[in-house]
């Protein structure tokens, strides 16, 4: 079980935030969108509470990708470092990047979504977790 809250920030320190409530789940995804944003074959994120994220600094050094048909992107225009993703019908905040947090978030992956598009380069491991070839079902 995490130590809550959670905190978390960016590579240069810019951005700090914290997670008021333990994550519900975790999930990797194989997109190409993904791939691209993160560099690698695969990114894991941790879906939060919507409205339990709280930024404590470096808010005005944020920036955006947002796509026509996803979720904004939301990383650090200093350093580059990827932290969350925002829903574009009202703002909040629905997941975290893993990799922002500080600490154990004290949850794991626990789908693999997108798979249809996974990178030829890096096998997906036979880890077991359920497979998607979109977008997870809500209930995943």
């Amino acid at each position: 079980m995490a130590v809550l809250p959670l905190t978390g920030g960016c590579l240069c320190g810019a951005v700090r935030f914290e997670v008021a409530e333990a994550p519900i789940s975790a999930s990797y995804c194989h997109c190409t969108r993904c791939q691209r944003r993160t560099g690698t074959a695969v990114s894991a994120s941790a879906r939060i509470v919507p409205g339990s994220l709280r930024i404590l600094s470096g808010e005005d050094v944020l920036g955006a990708y947002e796509p026509a048909d996803g979720f904004a992107k939301v990383f650090c225009s200093l350093c580059g470092a990827h932290l969350w993703i925002r829903n574009p019908e009202d703002g909040t905040v629905s997941g975290v990047r893993m990799s922002a947090f500080d600490d154990d978030p004290g949850v794991r992956p626990s789908v693999r979504q997108f798979v249809a598009y996974a990178a030829s380069w890096e096998p997906i491991p036979d880890d077991g977790l359920p497979r998607f070839p979109e977008r997870r079902p809500p209930d995943a």
